[in-house]
């Protein structure tokens, strides 16, 4: 069988008697001609490894073999496997069907080289796994991660706006970070409760060293847990004032008012 003759993936669903549990987050994405878009704005696969998280049911995962990637799925529930396992024989050895907890997986491991991620991602692990990636020892030439709307607009927010924070700053200072599509709750089944939105970063070059990334984690967290405070009081335990005047920063700034090279300076600085 090759990918065309493929039932639709509601009808796999149906023979395979699966449905989404919310214990594991899961909203499936079921429309080929959304899935299909996602794997374009994810650049030009053909021939190029992805890994791919929580694929459940293979929408995203069929798109991605359509256009030509080498796909490492990994996908934690069982269930899902018979239904994948259809996929990768029609792939025609296209597809690695890994059964694991992405965030305890080797990327480096499974890609055997350089690798993107394109992934809908479960919305209880989305935000750490994007951390792992950010911060990791392994790097992604790319990712196109999709999150719930408001964790993707957290993550490409300007400076001095409502969403920008922690996690904006700690992305935009490692990668190009740009909303390439929203989604609304209709395109999943089940719809959850809030929209989607898909996220490409892009790492930048060249990347910031290990030891400036651990700082700026360091630096963020305590900025941003004390967003109301200025800095002198909320980086105390990191040099306060001392600090920010060493970065250049006015120590009677609050957080969201420094942008993301303010940020490195202060990382810098410690």
């Amino acid at each position: 069988m090759s990918l065309d003759a493929l039932p639709p993936l509601r009808e796999s669903l149906e023979q395979h008697g699966l449905l989404a549990r919310k214990s594991f987050g899961q909203h499936f994405l079921l429309d080929l001609n959304i899935t299909r878009k996602i794997a374009r704005l994810a650049g030009p696969l053909d021939g190029r490894t992805v890994i791919e998280v929580g694929p459940g049911p293979g929408g995203l995962t069929r798109a991605l073999l359509e256009a030509g990637a080498r796909v490492v799925a990994v996908e934690k529930d069982p269930r899902f496997l018979p239904l994948l396992e259809e996929l990768g024989e029609a792939s025609g050895g296209a597809l690695t069907l890994i059964q694991a907890d992405a965030l305890k997986v080797d990327e480096a491991q499974l890609a055997g080289g350089e690798a993107l991620v394109v992934a809908n991602l479960p919305y209880n692990v989305g935000t750490p796994l994007l951390i792992k990636w950010l911060t990791g020892p392994w790097r992604p030439t790319s990712m196109s991660l999709m999150f719930q709307k408001e964790v993707a607009d957290r993550i490409a927010a300007p400076v001095d706006s409502n969403a920008y924070g922690r996690l904006g700053v700690i992305s935009q200072a490692i990668c190009r970070c740009q909303v390439v599509m929203d989604l609304p709750a209709r395109a999943f089944t089940p719809p959850p409760k809030v929209a989607s939105a898909v996220v490409r970063l892009d790492p930048l070059d060249p990347a910031p060293e290990k030891a400036l990334v651990t700082a700026l984690e360091k630096v963020t967290a305590a900025a941003f847990g004390q967003r109301r405070k200025m800095l002198r009081s909320s980086l105390k335990q990191l040099g306060g004032g001392t600090l920010c005047e060493r970065a250049g920063i006015d120590p009677d700034a609050r957080a969201e008012t420094i942008d993301v090279a303010g940020f490195l300076r202060l990382a810098r600085a410690l």
